[in-house]
């Protein structure tokens, strides 16, 4: 005979679901959705979050990063419709086609084109270096701009332009790799200690180095003449304004080198993410792969700078949206992180044409005010 606690009790299995008991996975999507901005929270934040938690739910890191790829795609396209002289979007397509006015064909190919494609490939670039920092340093707030090989690159760039030899296009990725190479043997010798480096005090020498650079810079610049001074400002702050064909193919064949080498890396990248310890264990040669990964960081973010200046934070926020969309996993990982980064700076770049035309401002500064809020938020989360 069945107790009374039996007979009352609520049935389990498929009958609880007739009797209308919400399931497990019922209430997490509730909760989701209440955390991500849905149905409560209408603001842009809030569509956008649902947007990531919607590519969260689908489990194919391939529609991820296909979504990704064409939302680029209506960036440029909407990117190459905005600016002083205002291009509809058919009228763009016929350009493509040469069915265009010779003014749009200039305004095009010239002007908006060059610095769009300049802006992916720069954008790629840093978020992929930042992907590459944070797991060699198992820290999640690493950042090229943060560790300060990018203020070595902009101090080598700096001594160049003082120099007066600054106009080469194709000089400046190799000048800005030297210094940002540089720097991080400088970071890498005072952050080795009883034979290791460990990844916090790798973090921290970084820190340290980058106040010390930017110091420098400062106090190089006041050597500079007043022309050469603010296109120094403008460049420190992170810009692509004015750049032509020259800068990205001076770019270019940094980034077909680089590009597939990390993606190569990506199982390195997963066991190191382990740990010290446990990825010796694995057979690992950890200090060997940590100096070749930190020379494909430092070649990355230095030839990046080289042509867009100091633009920080996108090595922050690309790797980190991407590791939300499809997880740690560095084979899908770090594509994502790739299309991440470009696909941030082509909106920033887009905004800071626009935002206040017909004056323009630094795409670093509008980078910088999507990153640093959300750097603090990590920062926060972290001392948590």
């Amino acid at each position: 005979m069945a107790s009374g606690l039996d007979r009352h009790s609520p049935k389990r299995g498929p009958q609880s679901r007739d009797a209308g008991v919400p399931s497990a996975d019922h209430d997490d999507r509730t909760r989701d959705d209440k955390a991500y901005g849905k149905p409560q929270d209408r603001s842009a934040l809030g569509r956008f979050w649902a947007l990531v938690r919607a590519l969260q739910r689908g489990s194919d890191p391939a529609v991820v990063m296909v979504t990704l790829a064409l939302l680029i795609v209506v960036a440029v396209l909407v990117s190459l419709n905005l600016g002083f002289i205002k291009i509809p979007p058919v009228d763009v397509l016929k350009t493509f086609f040469g069915q265009g006015t010779s003014q749009q064909e200039l305004v095009l190919f010239q002007f908006r084109l060059p610095r769009i494609v300049l802006a992916l490939l720069v954008g790629g670039s840093l978020a992929l270096s930042g992907a590459i920092l944070q797991s060699v340093s198992q820290n999640g707030l690493a950042d090229p701009g943060i560790l300060g090989i990018n203020a070595g690159a902009g101090l080598a760039v700096v001594g160049l332009l003082i120099v007066g030899t600054g106009s080469s296009a194709f000089l400046l990725p190799a000048v800005a790799f030297l210094g940002a190479a540089a720097t991080a043997a400088l970071i890498y010798a005072l952050a080795y200690k009883d034979g290791s480096v460990t990844p916090s005090r790798l973090l921290l020498v970084g820190i340290a180095i980058n106040a010390g650079i930017a110091a420098t810079i400062l106090v190089l610049s006041m050597r500079m003449d007043r022309q050469l001074y603010s296109y120094a400002v403008a460049w420190l702050s992170g810009t692509i304004a004015g750049t032509s064909w020259d800068y990205v193919f001076a770019l270019l064949p940094w980034t077909l080198l680089l590009v597939p080498l990390t993606f190569a890396k990506a199982r390195t990248l997963d066991v190191l993410s382990l740990g010290d310890m446990l990825a010796t264990g694995l057979g690992a040669a950890v200090e060997r792969q940590r100096l070749i990964l930190l020379g494909v960081a430092v070649a990355l973010a230095g030839s990046a700078v080289a042509v867009g200046g100091g633009i920080g934070f996108v090595g922050l926020v690309g790797p980190h949206l991407a590791r939300r969309l499809v997880g740690p996993n560095h084979r899908v990982m770090l594509p994502t992180t790739a299309l991440a980064g470009a696909l941030l700076l082509v909106v920033a770049d887009s905004l800071a044409r626009n935002l206040f035309a017909p004056v323009e401002m630094p795409v670093g500064v509008v980078v910088a005010a999507i990153g640093a809020p959300y750097f603090l938020y990590l920062l926060a989360k972290t001392r948590g």
